[in-house]
């Protein structure tokens, strides 16, 4: 199919993704984010095979690479400092030819960013509607203007706007019982390892380590929803001041102010359709899911390969997008699923005896079993590379 015009609504990783991949086949773009400044927020990222693979095509994975810091050493420890589980890096790059990376988000965004032309991205405007009454046009209010395009891509967040006026029965995005403080140190620290995460009873406490020597760290709570503390860097040593080394230094190498916090939502009720008309929901909009298996970026980037290859490949947008929806919607949908359960298993789990079973069973498992759950979802190729 030949080039046509898009607007993406939304500049976060799902949205610029999705606006490299249509410029990649010809297509105009608008990209319409509600921020009036990119001031590039966020604390770090794990990307995994599928999501450099993903990085690949839209010809970003290079400069990722440049950028990161793989991840080969660490795993999964209890407060005390025990291992449960150790991370085979090596082993999971010689199954998929890359290995898991880790950087800051906002390096991340601004790479993104750079791939695309300076004039397609529009800040400060919300597109809260569209009007798709019009066969083969959607026109779509921007400030005082109204933009007219043939496809718009709806990667607006987990709260997705357009998703809400799309499918006004769906109930929207549901509390999953968590929410997660995180930050970037502001200086480097000194780690034995390059990603870990340690569960506690209804707490998780993780790192990734930065090619610069700084790390991410995050810590993931049971908690009723809207719960602030005056002082969250306060709280978090409180709570995990006791836990094993390097969990202190990490906090002690956190400034204040950089301590973001945040409840985690998910589209728990799974979408009917991931398209309506012209208009293709991509990332968190068509399926947030919970942070417990790494995969919500990873999704969002496989979705933009996938729509820019069904862009591509079919000779229609109605085609493309039965494509897209077709292949997008079971697999991320599943991986979803696949989250929430390894948060129910892993960072909710509080009850004594269950946990003393799953950290046995952890103990127990061979390496190959560990490395065989991460190439579950991290084994995907993008369509038509054969890689």
């Amino acid at each position: 199919m030949g080039g046509g015009s898009a607007v993406v609504v939304g500049g976060g990783i799902g949205g610029l993704a999705a606006a490299i991949g249509l410029r990649r086949i010809g297509w105009e773009v608008t990209v319409v984010e509600r921020a009036p400044v990119l001031a590039d927020a966020g604390a770090g990222i794990s990307l995994h095979a599928n999501g450099m693979r993903a990085l690949d095509v839209l010809g970003v994975g290079e400069g990722v690479r440049a950028a990161a810091r793989p991840q080969y050493t660490g795993g999964t420890r209890v407060p005390g400092g025990g291992w449960l589980a150790r991370m085979d890096g090596a082993a999971l790059e010689r199954e998929l030819g890359t290995p898991i990376v880790g950087v800051p988000r906002a390096v991340l965004h601004r790479l993104l960013r750079a791939a695309l032309p300076s004039g397609c991205l529009v800040v400060g405007t919300e597109v809260t509607s569209v009007d798709h009454s019009v066969p083969g046009r959607v026109r779509i209010p921007v400030g005082d203007a109204v933009l007219e395009a043939d496809l718009v891509v709806a990667a607006d967040g987990a709260g997705s706007r357009l998703r809400a006026r799309l499918f006004p029965g769906h109930p929207g995005p549901a509390y999953s019982g968590s929410t997660v403080l995180r930050a970037v140190t502001g200086r480097p620290v000194g780690l034995a390892t390059d990603f870990e995460l340690t569960w506690g009873r209804g707490a998780e406490f993780g790192h990734i380590a930065f090619a610069d020597g700084r790390a991410e760290w995050h810590a993931v709570l049971n908690s009723p929803p809207g719960v602030r503390y005056a002082d969250p860097l306060a709280a978090m040593r409180r709570r995990f001041g006791d836990w094993h080394d390097p969990i202190p230094a990490l906090l002690e190498a956190t400034e204040p102010e950089a301590v973001l916090h945040h409840d985690i939502h998910e589209v728990a009720t799974a979408l009917p359709s991931f398209t309506a008309g012209r208009i293709a929901l991509l990332g968190d909009a068509a399926h947030a899911m919970t942070p417990h298996l790494g995969q919500g970026a990873c999704q969002a980037l496989e979705d933009a390969t996938v729509l820019a290859a069904a862009l591509a490949d079919e000779p229609t947008v109605a085609s493309a997008l039965a494509r897209y929806d077709a292949e997008r919607r079971p697999r991320s949908q599943s991986v979803a699923r696949a989250a929430r359960q390894a948060g129910r298993m892993g960072q909710q789990l509080t009850h004594p005896l269950a946990v003393a079973v799953r950290n046995t069973a952890l103990r127990l498992a061979p390496a190959r079993v560990t490395v065989r759950a991460m190439l579950r979802h991290a084994a995907w190729t993008p369509p038509g590379t054969g890689c």
